[in-house]
């Protein structure tokens, strides 16, 4: 069975990016950021919520195109709709047995890119396998927590972790649903 792994840069108090989808204080050019878009390439899926997909279009993501030209894409919202899609980008519904679906297909593990309250939703259902983030050396203060308004308290396993320049590092870790039961 496919894993998906959530790979996701964060501040040292846990967002992913402040109120308003402000990335500023995450580095953006390191080895780090090399070694996340090396790690990309491993992954021919990727799962994201609206916010996410739409926090594209700042950077110059078309609507209705893929984000990651290798990944077949699957949004999950119940209010995207395009005027132009490309085969690539699927949009669906908040659908659990999709994302079961998902990780009995066969392929790549699955990259849960960013999106706090989709990770959320998620990880309430335990279907997060791998938490995987790009510690960055600030503290935000507010803004999008990693795992949304999520409540669960899950246990991890931490499994490797790395220092890289600008004092970012990569940790990984399994998540233990089983411990919490």
């Amino acid at each position: 069975m496919r894993k998906i792994i959530y790979y996701v840069a964060t501040s040292l108090d846990g967002f992913i990016s402040g109120p308003d989808g402000e990335i500023s204080g995450f580095v953006q050019e390191s080895d780090a950021v090399e070694r996340y878009l090396e790690d990309l390439k491993k992954f021919d899926t990727v799962i994201m919520g609206r916010k996410t997909y739409e926090f594209g279009y700042r950077y110059g993501l078309v609507p209705g195109q893929p984000a990651y030209l290798h990944m077949k894409h699957y949004i999950f919202s119940g209010s995207l709709k395009f005027e132009k899609q490309d085969s690539q980008v699927q949009v669906s519904e908040m659908d659990i047995g999709l994302v079961k679906r998902l990780k009995h297909q066969k392929g790549s593990d699955i990259y849960l890119c960013g999106g706090g309250q989709f990770a959320g939703w998620l990880l309430e259902h335990e279907m997060v396998d791998i938490l995987k983030i790009k510690l960055n050396p600030f503290i935000a203060g507010k803004g999008i927590h990693l795992f949304g308004e999520a409540q669960s308290k899950i246990d991890l396993k931490f499994i490797h972790g790395r220092s890289y320049t600008y004092g970012v590092q990569i940790l990984e870790y399994l998540i233990d649903y089983a411990r919490n039961s």
